[in-house]
C-alpha cells in the first residue's frame, strides 16, 4: 500500500471516528422526531423512504455540527462558566437543525410542485405550523443535552467522564 493511501485511510478513519459520537446522537434523536412526527401526523409508523432520509439527514447534521466547530466563533466564551458555551453552541446548532428541516421540507415540496419557487410557495401554504415548532422545540431540547454532555466531556476529559458515568474501569474496580 502506498504512503498516500495509507494517509488517505488514517485520515479518513479519523475523520470517521470524529463524526461517530455525533452521528449517533443524531441519528437516534432525529429517528425519535421521525416517529414523533408519524405518530403526530397519523399515528402510524415509519415508513423505510423517512428512516432512510432521516439517517441522510443525522450523517448531514453531524458533520454539520463538525463544520460549526471549525468556526473561530463555536467557542466564544472559553473563561466563562460552561453554560454560555453550551447555550451558544445549542443556538448554532439549532439554526442549522431549524435549516436543515425546512430545507428537507421544501425538497419534498419542489420535487412534488415541479420547482424550487412553487415549491416554496406550496410548503409556506400548507406546513403545519405547529407541528414543525414542535419538531424544532424537541431538537432544542436534545441539542442541549448534547451540547451540555460534550462540553463535560470536554471539560472531565474523556477517560474521567467515562470513570464517572460508567463506574471505574473493571482492572481498577478490584
Amino acid at each position: 500500500m502506498s504512503r498516500r493511501l495509507r494517509d488517505l485511510m488514517q485520515r479518513l478513519k479519523h475523520e470517521f471516528v470524529t463524526l461517530l459520537p455525533s452521528m449517533l446522537f443524531f441519528f437516534v434523536a432525529l429517528h425519535l422526531v421521525a416517529l414523533m412526527r408519524a405518530l403526530m401526523l397519523e399515528g402510524t409508523g415509519i415508513a423505510l423512504t423517512t428512516s432512510a432520509s432521516v439517517t441522510v439527514a443525522a450523517l448531514i447534521l453531524g458533520k454539520a455540527v463538525l463544520i460549526a466547530d471549525w468556526l473561530p466563533i463555536i467557542n466564544r466564551y472559553p473563561d466563562k462558566p460552561l453554560i454560555y458555551n453550551v447555550i451558544w453552541k445549542t443556538l448554532i446548532y439549532q439554526t442549522i437543525a431549524v435549516l436543515l428541516h425546512y430545507l428537507e421540507r421544501l425538497a419534498e415540496s419542489a420535487w412534488q410542485a415541479g420547482g424550487l419557487v412553487a415549491g416554496n410557495d406550496t410548503l409556506l401554504a400548507e406546513i403545519v405550523w405547529p407541528h414543525f415548532w414542535a419538531i424544532q422545540l424537541l431538537l432544542l431540547v436534545l441539542i442541549f443535552m448534547y451540547c451540555t454532555m460534550r462540553e463535560l466531556v470536554r471539560v472531565l476529559g474523556r477517560d474521567r467522564a467515562r470513570e464517572i458515568f460508567l463506574g471505574p474501569p473493571a482492572s481498577r474496580s478490584t
